[in-house]
C-alpha cells in the first residue's frame, strides 16, 4: 500500500501527542522536552500539519496527559512518574497547563481531546481505540512528544490493535536528538511508516483537490 492510500483522509486520524501548554510550552513541567520541541521548530510545524489534515477532514486527536487536582489515580511504579509527581508544574485537568498549544490550536466542533491520566501511551486506556474504530479510522498519524517514551509506547498500542500507523520523522522529538534518530530508524521503522510532515501534508492537500 502506498503512502496516498494509506493515509487517505476518510479512514486517517491525526493523533497529536502531549503538545499542551505544561508539557512543550513555557511553563513546562519537562523544561528538556520543551527545549527540544523549540530548538527543531516542531510546534510550527505540526500547527502547519494540524492545519492541512484539518482542510480536507482528517480529525485531529490531542492525546493530552491530565491530572487530578490530588494527583489521585496518577501512576506510580516509575521514576517517570516520580519526578512528574515532584514538579511545580502539575498538568491539572481543566487548567491552561493541559490546552493544546496555541502554535497548533484547537478548533471547537472539529477537533478532540482524548485525555490519559495514567501509564505511558494515549491509547492504553483512554478509550481512543474503540473511538477511532467507531468512526472508521485504519490509519492513525503519530506526532508529538516525545519519542524518548509516549510516542513509541502509543505507537506499539496502536499497532497492537491493528491499526496502521504512520510517523512522520520530523513530526516528534527527543531529549537527546541522536537517540531520536536511532529510535525511528531501529524500532518505529519495524512497525510504522516513516515519512516526513511535508510529505503527509502533501498528500492530504492534494486529495483535497
Amino acid at each position: 500500500m502506498d503512502l496516498k492510500e494509506l493515509v487517505e483522509p476518510a479512514h486517517t486520524a491525526l493523533c497529536v501527542v502531549e503538545c499542551q501548554n505544561g508539557v512543550v510550552g513555557p511553563g513546562s513541567s519537562m523544561p528538556a522536552v520543551a527545549e527540544a520541541a523549540a530548538s527543531a521548530g516542531l510546534l510550527e510545524r505540526l500547527g502547519f500539519l494540524a492545519k492541512a489534515a484539518r482542510s480536507v477532514g482528517v480529525r485531529v486527536v490531542h492525546c493530552t496527559f491530565h491530572a487530578h487536582a490530588d494527583l489521585w489515580g496518577g501512576s506510580r511504579n516509575s521514576l517517570l512518574f516520580a519526578v512528574g509527581r515532584r514538579s511545580e508544574v502539575q498538568q491539572y485537568a481543566d487548567t491552561d497547563a493541559v490546552k493544546p498549544v496555541p502554535e497548533i490550536g484547537f478548533v471547537e466542533g472539529s477537533d478532540i481531546i482524548v485525555p490519559r491520566f495514567h501509564g505511558l501511551s494515549s491509547v492504553s486506556g483512554t478509550g481512543l481505540a474503540p473511538m477511532l474504530r467507531n468512526e472508521g479510522v485504519t490509519t492513525v498519524a503519530v506526532v508529538g512528544v516525545s519519542l524518548n517514551v509516549a510516542i513509541p509506547n502509543t505507537v506499539f498500542d496502536l499497532v497492537n490493535d491493528g491499526f496502521q500507523v504512520v510517523v512522520p520523522t520530523d513530526g516528534s522529538v527527543a531529549t537527546v536528538p541522536g537517540y531520536g534518530e536511532q529510535v525511528l530508524e531501529h524500532t518505529l521503522a519495524y512497525v510504522a511508516t516513516l515519512t516526513d510532515v511535508s510529505g503527509l501534508a502533501e498528500e492530504w492537500l492534494e486529495a483535497g483537490t
